[in-house]
């Protein structure tokens, strides 16, 4: 066989295997004859005509996503940096407008972000930016839907993924959330230290009521001792005075000798010479003797003035 028909067969090949191609799972291939749209295949092994039709481009049916990062400056003069993440994808029935309307989709997509942005993160304070990203967010959603579908393509979400201000700001801003912080914990030490106060001082004032309590019932107890000591006396002849001295000098008697059972003591009391009980006994009667008469004068004047 001569060298051409080997080579004609090869060329036949060539041309044959150049007749089919693939097309990947989620994707769209735009074939063009003589350069002008013919046909979009889908996923699967496809035909075209060989040195006649050819494959222009592939667009991915998949969700993409787009993060663009936008810095501009908030309503309170604070100047920030937002990503905005958009994730959109090539509508199935408008592949042809997605691949020849738009060259660059990607930038496309950006101007239509930095435009929304820049329109309403002015109209807020750097606190509302943080509060109201989603509605930042959806802003752009629905700026961009109106403007891409005509393009083949839809927007699936947008999201505010990243704030990032000033590092100036960002360090006043941490200094103000840290003097807040320390602000209440010093309101909640001085309320825990008032509490303290207050309930030592409750603590304080019942103590010393029941202190005087006790005080006044152990008095209570004396008196009624020395009221049955002054009976007891009575009934063997001795008048209430006479009573009254004696127990006093008694009860100095008693203070005495528990003075001396105390080694360590260092109480003086004064009197304490040997006479000073007979001195304090004759004191008491006549000072008691005194006052009966004292008493029986103003009596008498009383009884007088009323005659």
């Amino acid at each position: 066989m001569p060298p051409s028909f080997f080579i004609i067969i090869f060329l036949s090949l060539v041309v044959l295997f150049a007749a089919f191609f693939m097309v990947k799972q989620q994707t769209a291939a735009i074939i063009e004859r003589f350069g002008k749209f013919q046909i979009i295949r889908h996923s699967g092994l496809q035909i075209k005509i060989p040195l006649i039709d050819r494959v222009a481009g592939r667009l991915s049916l998949k969700i993409q996503q787009l993060d663009v990062i936008v810095e501009t400056k908030t309503l309170d003069d604070v100047f920030v940096r937002l990503k905005v993440s958009v994730q959109y994808k090539v509508i199935r029935d408008k592949v042809y407008d997605a691949f020849y309307k738009l060259d660059y989709p990607h930038d496309q997509i950006t101007s239509y972000v930095f435009d929304v942005v820049r329109a309403e993160v002015p109209k807020m304070k750097l606190d509302d930016v943080f509060v109201k990203k989603d509605d930042i967010a959806l802003a752009v959603k629905a700026e961009l839907n109106d403007a891409m579908s005509d393009y083949g393509f839809d927007i699936i979400k947008t999201l505010v993924t990243d704030i990032d201000p000033d590092a100036q700001v960002k360090a006043a801003m941490n200094r103000i959330n840290a003097s807040e912080r320390e602000k209440i914990a010093a309101q909640f030490e001085g309320d825990a230290q008032r509490i303290l106060i207050v309930e030592k001082a409750k603590a304080e004032a019942e103590s010393k009521r029941l202190q005087g309590q006790g005080i006044a019932d152990q008095r209570r107890e004396i008196a009624r001792g020395l009221e049955e000591s002054v009976e007891v006396l009575n009934k063997v002849g001795i008048n209430s005075q006479e009573a009254s001295a004696l127990i006093v000098v008694t009860q100095h008697y008693d203070t005495l000798q528990s003075i001396g059972e105390e080694t360590n003591s260092n109480l003086i009391l004064l009197p304490n010479s040997p006479q000073a009980g007979s001195n304090m006994l004759n004191d008491m009667v006549a000072s008691f003797t005194a006052s009966n008469q004292i008493g029986e004068a103003m009596k008498q004047q009383s009884k007088k003035k009323k005659e």
